[in-house]
């Protein structure tokens, strides 16, 4: 068996373990859901740091605690979320001035710094928003509207790039999109709610259906361009090797990350069910 079949065959069998184990957790809710995102959350924010830093100080792990952290508040403490993330950010902060003031390297501090807050958020703010759409009566069904909405949009789009992709999209930093694969990846989005509002979510509206699937359609691919960005610009070709055969946690959830946030937003001020 070559290296393609072999990682083609990683890749199913990584996909059949872990894809009922996230699905359990997400239908379960409450701790069953904030665990899985918080190991999600500071996988991400792990990743985004060996990558940027080159390794994991004392510091780091200050970081990837307080990213893993964040997707737990909606359901430890929900009245006081909004003031513990203000609490974490600022740990992350101080603990890291602190430590590069001691340590060093000094010139490198402050970009170092920023890094360790940016994986914070990064990892943490995508999480926390699938989380606080979750506890909602019916969010389970509005999480499955960010999952429907990302993997549509990467299937499809994938298949319309692969036969009628012709006009690249991006390519210093993605060879491989294309403007036509894009498009199918929008359509895509739209189709997959529109499906689920048919057959099994009747509550979601067309209004719903068009404004998450317009913009979800452009930022999961925003959320890959961006992940691919950080990797070329690191000289690296996976952000890790977590899941077999798929590489690491950011990797694989690089668009989901911008379209949960999109997704809460929607719900709060478009719906106004928080």
């Amino acid at each position: 068996m070559n290296d393609k079949n072999k990682n083609l065959l990683l890749r199913v069998i990584s996909a059949l373990v872990l894809l009922p184990v996230v699905l359990y957790c997400l239908y379960r809710g409450d701790w069953w859901t904030a665990l899985l995102l918080a190991w999600a959350s500071a996988s991400v924010a792990y990743e985004y740091i060996t990558i940027t830093l080159k390794g994991l100080s004392p510091v780091g792990v200050v970081a990837v605690l307080g990213a893993g952290a964040l997707p737990i508040l909606p359901v430890w403490k929900p009245f006081e979320a909004t003031a513990l993330v203000c609490g974490i950010l600022g740990v992350v902060i101080f603990s890291g001035w602190l430590w590069h003031l001691v340590k060093g390297p000094l010139p490198e501090a402050p970009v170092r710094v920023a890094h360790l807050v940016t994986a914070v958020v990064y990892g943490g703010g995508g999480m926390i928003s699938l989380m606080s759409v979750r506890n909602l009566s019916d969010g389970a069904w509005w999480v499955v509207c960010a999952l429907v909405v990302t993997w549509m949009n990467d299937t499809t789009a994938y298949f319309a790039g692969r036969f009628l992709g012709k006009h690249k999209l991006y390519p210093a930093v993605s060879p491989n999109k294309t403007w036509e694969g894009f498009a199918g990846g929008l359509v895509g989005s739209i189709v997959g709610l529109v499906v689920l509002r048919a057959f099994f979510f009747p509550s979601l509206s067309v209004l719903d259906c068009l404004v998450m699937g317009v913009l979800g359609g452009v930022l999961g691919p925003a959320g890959d361009l961006c992940e691919s960005m950080l990797k070329r610009a690191y000289g690296v070709k996976d952000s890790g090797k977590m899941i077999p055969g798929h590489g690491g946690m950011l990797d694989r959830i690089d668009a989901l990350l911008f379209n949960a946030p999109m997704v809460l937003l929607w719900v709060q001020f478009g719906r106004g069910l928080f």
